[in-house]
């Protein structure tokens, strides 16, 4: 494996604690902007990822997301968002952290050696064919993150590695490896700043591509979305009445009628004859609901 970059010391770090707080601060922000510029590295990687994610939930299937220390924090992030921001079903995210439930008010060191741990984990998903993996650490030697990707492929699923140091041994088990070649850190070994940024940004890239795939972006608003507070609901209105042309008032009473689906609702504002009807369009247009609407336009155009 090539030298750790997570593990080495930062060009401008000597004689750090000696510095003023500004420029102290000055410096961990240029290294979190160039952390986050090694994102852009691995976009086809990330792309492959999110395109992985997307046929496994299309055809019914599992996402995992297995970690430790700072990388599970960051999975821990973007897996419960999932549900929420794009209506993934929350029965079908799986967050596996190295030391369970405790590491949300113990982040232990010592789980994250465990690969056997990570095996039962997996295994207690009942993870299968058709189902995927995501597995992250910062080192990309993480004992927990290599034994829940071994486990995975053992059992069938897709197996997908984020990792900031090349030649990673995560990269020899996962059938997609996704490099983030951050720079070292300013203090060194400290891989929740400039590779925990870049691994956020590239989840969030990666989760948010694959809910395009699946239809649950339109024109940049969250068209899936679960609407479960105030918020939420007032902004499930405002994105029917933007795409269908209408106030929030009819906006909502037509979020009312689909049992809050936004695209039902745009689609019964833009004239399905019924619930069943826009719940048929959709079904034919794989959930997106641009080929929906233009399905809906082409079936009104020929009628009249």
């Amino acid at each position: 494996m090539a030298p750790r970059r997570t593990e080495s010391v930062h060009k401008d770090a000597s004689g750090i604690d000696a510095r003023t707080p500004e420029s102290v601060l000055r410096l961990l922000a240029d290294a979190q902007i160039e952390a986050a510029g090694a994102v852009r590295a691995a976009i086809p990687e990330i792309a492959e990822a999110a395109e992985k994610i997307a046929t496994s939930l299309a055809a019914g299937g599992r996402l995992v997301y297995a970690a430790a220390g700072s990388s599970g924090l960051m999975a821990l992030a973007d897996a419960l968002e999932l549900p929420g921001t794009f209506g993934i079903p929350r029965e079908r995210v799986f967050i596996l952290l190295a030391g369970g439930r405790e590491a949300l008010i113990n982040l232990a060191g010592g789980p994250e050696d465990d690969a056997g741990q990570a095996e039962l984990d997996v295994a207690s998903t009942g993870l299968s064919e058709g189902d995927c993996l995501i597995a992250l650490s910062a080192s990309g030697s993480t004992p927990y993150a290599i034994g829940a990707l071994e486990e995975a492929r053992r059992r069938g699923a897709s197996t997908i590695a984020f990792a900031n140091n090349a030649g990673a041994p995560m990269f020899d088990v996962a059938e997609t490896s996704v490099l983030l070649p951050t720079p070292p850190e300013v203090v060194a070994g400290s891989t929740r700043m400039g590779a925990g940024t870049a691994q956020k940004i590239a989840l969030n890239m990666m989760s948010t591509m694959a809910a395009i795939h699946l239809g649950h972006v339109h024109d940049g608003y969250m068209v899936n979305l679960h609407a479960d507070n105030i918020k939420l609901h007032e902004r499930a209105a405002r994105i029917v009445a933007a795409i269908a042309g209408c106030d929030t008032a009819e906006a909502q009473a037509l979020l009312e009628r689909s049992g809050g689906s936004v695209k039902i609702a745009i689609l019964l504002a833009a004239g399905a004859a019924s619930l069943e009807a826009a719940n048929q369009l959709l079904d034919g247009a794989d959930q997106k609901l641009r080929s929906a609407l233009s399905k809906l336009e082409g079936s009104r155009g020929s009628h009249q």
